[in-house]
């Protein structure tokens, strides 16, 4: 499966860096997004989603509502299949516009489906 995480970190012990790795260690082609990170222990990080020359099954995001707001446009163009909303990156209005276009919405932890074998289920 392919992933898209939005605000991806270089540090290991933010929640988006173990993300990208456990999504790794699981199998899923990883692709983070960072605007100024170039790298995460190997993997070239995107600096936006457009960039990724790959289509994106699942967003997950780990980034503000004002920043993911303003990313919408480009989330959408990538015709996800989902967008996980980490916590803390919940965003009413951008879920309520991903639902409109059909793409499924979950207000969930990518960290806590990936170790409870419900990330492929939802």
């Amino acid at each position: 499966m392919n992933v898209a995480v939005i605000g991806a970190s270089n540090d290991p012990e933010k929640y988006s860096y173990k993300a990208v790795m456990l999504l790794k260690e699981k199998g899923h082609t990883v692709f983070p997004v960072h605007h100024v990170i170039r790298e995460i222990e190997g993997l070239k990080v995107y600096p936006s989603i457009q960039d990724i020359p790959e289509l994106v099954d699942t967003l997950s995001l780990y980034v503000s509502k004002e920043i993911s707001s303003g990313l919408a446009g480009d989330f959408f163009s990538k015709k996800p299949r989902r967008i996980i909303f980490n916590p803390g990156s919940e965003n009413p209005a951008l879920e309520a516009q991903a639902v409109a276009k059909g793409i499924k919405t979950l207000n969930a932890c990518t960290l806590v489906m990936l170790r409870t074998n419900q990330f492929e289920k939802n």
